[in-house]
């Protein structure tokens, strides 16, 4: 049987991607970071919170000491990091801990790789916001990077460190550039969760109108399942790569 972590597992994408693995008869070692909030209401929702295969593991990804310990004792086939401080908007309000939680984070588990056994296989979650300013259009593999947030400089801070991992110790390590996906369990402080959230208190009498911001932006939005699904592909190649992951289509 195949073992796996995924780290971010209270999230839309972990939880999606625990359920995938679990299919696929893994063993699943999901961490979460201790909060007074934890919530695991979305895989509460899949039915797969207490699953036999599935481990919950309490986790500081800013902790080096703490990320080789978890590897070393779980020994897994492949590493998924999905976990991120991934509001734009704190992370101009948090630069340090957004660029400690969401860029060395990344590397910490790297390392662990580096130093406990470099044939584990490792997915780093990537996104469209490190295009941020666009250079071209339809953005692809290879079009240059101008993050305009502290969000998106430390998310390609570790882009680029999976790079080098990949190239300096010849790991198996994949980023996919994920540009916005959606499902029933995206967080109703994103726009579209707002929208639906928004119009069903219309209909029920419950809110008269709905506030949004800027009515012109466009956005390239797939569904989450199918984002998931290209994670867990992208470790199964033949050879270890950049994507991007998009619908082309705004």
């Amino acid at each position: 049987m195949k073992k796996a972590i995924v780290t971010g597992i209270t999230g839309q994408d972990g939880a999606y991607l625990v359920e995938l693995l679990l299919k696929k008869g893994y063993e699943v070692y999901g961490t979460y970071r201790r909060t007074s909030s934890v919530n695991f209401w979305r895989m509460e929702e899949l039915g797969i919170k207490n699953h036999k295969n599935l481990h919950l593991v309490e986790y500081d990804l800013t902790d080096q000491a703490n990320s080789i310990r978890m590897v070393m004792e779980i020994q897994p086939d492949e590493i998924y990091n999905l976990a991120a401080q991934s509001f734009v908007g704190v992370s101009f309000e948090q630069p340090l801990a957004t660029a400690h939680i969401t860029g060395l984070g990344c590397v910490h588990l790297l390392e662990a790789i580096r130093i406990v056994n470099t044939k584990i296989k490792f997915y780093q979650a990537s996104t469209s916001e490190m295009f941020g300013e666009v250079q071209e259009i339809p953005q692809k593999e290879s079009t240059p990077f101008y993050p305009r947030s502290p969000y998106g400089v430390a998310k390609l801070y570790a882009h680029w460190m999976v790079i080098n991992y990949r190239e300096s110790y010849n790991i198996f390590a994949c980023s996919g550039i994920l540009f916005n996906h959606e499902s029933p369990l995206r967080g109703k402080e994103f726009v579209t969760r707002k929208i639906t959230d928004s119009v069903a208190k219309i209909k029920l009498g419950k809110l008269k109108c709905m506030e949004l911001g800027n009515m012109d932006a466009k956005r390239d939005w797939g569904f989450a399942k199918d984002y998931v699904e290209g994670m867990y592909l992208m470790l199964q190649a033949d050879k270890a790569d950049t994507y991007v992951l998009a619908t082309n289509r705004t």
